[in-house]
């Protein structure tokens, strides 16, 4: 949708802010103008962020976490015990375990999930890479951290059966009710999941 005044600097500036997760046209017009009319506190140093961000940050060759270090930070941070790993499908699930602080192991992101309709195939994930990382006699555990979705466990399926040949413990989060939860406001899954989870007390 072509503003009526708006100029092609600020029409790419748009398009460009539009194909952004969570902002259509209209958001993207919003935050176009809000940025231009905050040029210099926010515009230009966001401009210089983006271009640093894009020169220095790559994907890690060992795990694909994003850092300016091949290998990133968690893999070459000392301490990390290197008999688990933790498959996550994006480098944002990586960042929400370790802002939790309940995995002390290495990563591996998948940067997707298998997905039919997506058209998502084995071949365009980074599964070979972990089946690899899997071969490695120090490698005990593979830990599953994928989404409870379809698609998240049709993957964790897929990957339990290529996985099963590399003589480790594969295993996946738990499933149930969330800390501080109220039954009443639980889904059907997530309550199904917490029974069929449940453990001695």
């Amino acid at each position: 949708m072509r503003s009526a005044s708006a100029g092609p600097e600020i029409e790419r500036l748009i398009t460009l802010l539009a194909k952004l997760p969570g902002l259509g046209p209209r958001s993207a017009r919003r935050a176009a103008l809000f940025l231009l009319s905050k040029r210099d506190p926010l515009m230009r140093p966001l401009a210089d962020a983006l271009a640093d961000a894009a020169d220095k940050i790559t994907a890690c060759s060992v795990c694909g976490n994003l850092d300016v270090s091949d290998p990133c930070s968690v893999c070459s941070a000392a301490g990390r015990q290197a008999n688990a790993i933790c498959v996550v499908e994006t480098v944002g699930d990586l960042w929400a375990l370790e802002r939790a602080g309940a995995f002390k192991g290495r990563y591996h992101v998948l940067g997707g999930v298998l997905s039919a309709l997506d058209g998502v195939r084995p071949e365009d994930l980074n599964i070979a890479r972990l089946v690899e990382r899997a071969a490695d006699p120090e490698v005990t555990e593979i830990v599953l951290a994928l989404n409870a979705t379809v698609d998240g466990q049709t993957t964790a399926h897929y990957l339990a059966d290529r996985l099963e040949s590399a003589g480790v413990s594969v295993t996946s989060l738990a499933r149930g009710v969330p800390v501080g939860g109220e039954l009443d406001y639980l889904d059907d899954g997530t309550l199904a999941a917490a029974f069929k989870s449940r453990s001695s007390v």
